[in-house]
């Protein structure tokens, strides 16, 4: 794996000493779960999923240059600031300042700066929907959007092919799954022999034409427990290490991207439906089977399970679910059904959720950018 591409050496940060960037990143939901991996955000098996929409992270950076006296090359990050939602927020930094650090050689001007991050989320934090993928896929875009403006300072023109692909890099060493995030409408992340293009190292486009049948496809999230999660998804992957199922896991995993990518062409929606909602059971049962082990789902999370099931054999309509590490339900339907299936779910399955709260999602197109000067 060469990631010298990567490396932006020799940026003159010496004429832009105030600057801020906003991105808006969304979350992604995967179909074919990726759960275990190596060191430094490397997976052990490939994945796959839909960029949504409605359900996104907002995040300004603002960099300030530093004087002289306070760029000290093992300290700087030190000047780092976290703020989500309008309050600081420094349980929130060693991560980041891990992120930073993993990504200092890439991205060497960063020490220039000291950093402020302002974020918030259209959905609950750490309940289940990827708030992670869209969060450090937020700051990347952010970055990349730094690197931007110091290369054009120099006349360095970066295209945005390698834009994307950076932000994605980057925002894999924060967190797997945001590198999903930075386009859409399906992006795969881990290398396949039979994706095109697909490596460890970044997401990349699902590089066949997506059926009819898939596109705006819907995702209805029924938040059943908007609290924090009971487990990290870092300590899920790291049970994967000794878990007497991985290998088996992995083999499956990469077994059903072929399987899915098929499906994504032709249509075939009832194919569909079996392969996401197995892959769904197969990572809360991979947690189940765990030492520790966990439970994640909740009593209502197999209550709106069972009224899918029974829903879908009475009508006929593809309907399915999906879960994350969580106890949260994804509901996934077409467009051409979109108005009987939400009303089966707002007359029958919002009873099972929280507060009665819910978030009508579906297909998105990935991060996109508000640039301002200050």
């Amino acid at each position: 794996m060469n990631t010298n591409e990567f490396i932006s050496e020799n940026l003159d940060t010496s004429n832009l000493k105030t600057v801020s960037f906003t991105s808006k990143a969304p979350s992604n939901i995967a179909l074919v779960k990726y759960w275990g991996k190596e060191k430094v955000q490397i997976p052990k098996n490939t994945s796959i999923s839909f960029t949504l929409n409605a359900c996104f992270t907002l995040t300004t950076l603002k960099f300030t240059k530093n004087s002289e006296e306070d760029v000290l090359p093992k300290h700087f990050y030190k000047n780092v600031e976290v703020f989500f939602e309008g309050k600081k927020k420094e349980d929130f930094k060693p991560k980041i300042i891990t992120f930073l650090e993993r990504i200092e050689k890439f991205c060497p001007y960063l020490k220039q700066y000291k950093i402020e991050i302002n974020s918030r989320n259209s959905f609950p934090h750490s309940s289940g929907i990827a708030s992670s993928a869209s969060g450090f896929a937020a700051i990347a875009h952010c970055i990349m959007q730094l690197e931007k403006e110091l290369s054009q300072i120099l006349n360095i023109k970066l295209n945005d092919e390698l834009f994307v692909k950076k932000a994605s890099f980057l925002a894999r060493l924060g967190s797997g799954s945001a590198s999903r995030s930075l386009e859409g409408e399906v992006v795969v992340w881990g290398s396949h022999d039979k994706i095109n293009g697909s490596s460890d190292l970044f997401g990349v486009k699902f590089p066949f034409k997506l059926h009819e049948n898939f596109k705006n496809y819907h995702d209805t999230i029924l938040l059943v427990d908007k609290g924090e999660k009971q487990v990290s998804s870092t300590v899920g992957h790291n049970l994967m290490n000794n878990h007497p199922f991985a290998e088996q896991r992995f083999v499956q995993a990469n077994e059903n991207i072929n399987k899915i990518s098929k499906i994504l062409q032709n249509g075939n929606l009832e194919q569909f439906i079996n392969i996401v909602e197995s892959e769904a059971l197969i990572l809360h049962a991979m947690m189940m089977t765990s030492n520790p082990y966990f439970i994640l789902m909740k009593p209502n999370t197999l209550k709106i399970i069972n009224e899918i099931w029974r829903f879908r054999k009475e009508t006929k309509l593809p309907i399915c679910f999906t879960l994350d590490a969580g106890a949260n339900v994804h509901i996934l339907f077409p467009e051409k059904d979109r108005k009987t299936i939400n009303d089966f779910i707002t007359n029958e399955l919002i009873q099972y959720c929280q507060n009665k709260a819910y978030i009508c999602d579906r297909i998105g197109f990935g991060a996109n950018a508000i640039r301002s000067i200050l």
